[in-house]
């Protein structure tokens, strides 16, 4: 399979490269310093020189991701809006634009964001977070009624919040309850292709359940 991880050069996105790597797929990893996600012609060009190699591809793991909240919700800046609209939305919206027509000729092709229970339940001081995350959910279901019909479906993956090694090394002794371990969270994006297509596209799985 062909798989595409944005946000590759994280512990999150180098879990998820790692294992379909090992699994003898090709990924294409992409970081920030590889290709500009705020940059819709420089996508574009991802995506045509993928199609130019591959033909199409069976996965798109979208790992672009950050943080911004306040201490209330009265002291909510929308500087952090700005900065969340583009890491969250934007590269989303111009990842799935571009590779949308790719993933239609995959015969198992999937597409993955990760978002937070807090798009379902958002705090006083996390709005900005919140609504980007729901946001980028609203996004990705729309994709999923485009691939209606096809053999690929996108999914949208639930976490409280992820947690790798260096985060436990960094506070040993921090629980992190509830907290998705990123190599859990590769398991369960490998899982996807597991199950038909039309059973998994559109939903919203919990991985805090």
């Amino acid at each position: 399979m062909i798989i595409l991880v944005t946000g590759a050069g994280g512990p999150t996105g180098e879990a998820v490269s790692g294992y379909f790597r090992k699994l003898g797929h090709t990924v294409i990893g992409v970081d920030k310093q590889d290709v500009d996600l705020l940059d819709r012609a420089a996508v574009q060009d991802l995506a045509d020189r993928v199609e130019r190699e591959h033909g199409r591809v069976d996965g798109v793991v979208h790992l672009v991701g950050g943080w911004r909240g306040g201490a209330s919700f009265a002291e909510t800046s929308l500087d952090d809006w700005d900065v969340l609209h583009d890491l969250l939305i934007r590269t989303l919206q111009h990842v799935s634009l571009a590779f949308e027509p790719l993933l239609r000729r995959s015969d198992n092709g999937r597409f993955v964001i990760v978002s937070a229970q807090a798009a379902r339940q958002p705090s006083a001081g996390g709005a900005v977070y919140a609504a980007a995350k729901a946001a980028a959910e609203a996004w990705t279901l729309s994709l999923a009624d485009a691939l209606k019909g096809t053999s690929s479906a996108a999914t949208i993956l639930v976490v409280k919040a992820l947690v790798n090694d260096a985060m436990r090394a960094a506070e040993p002794h921090r629980r992190f309850p509830g907290f998705t371990d990123v190599n859990d969270l590769a398991a369960a994006i490998g899982g996807l292709y597991d199950r038909p297509a039309e059973q998994i596209n559109g939903t919203r799985l919990d991985l805090t359940s």
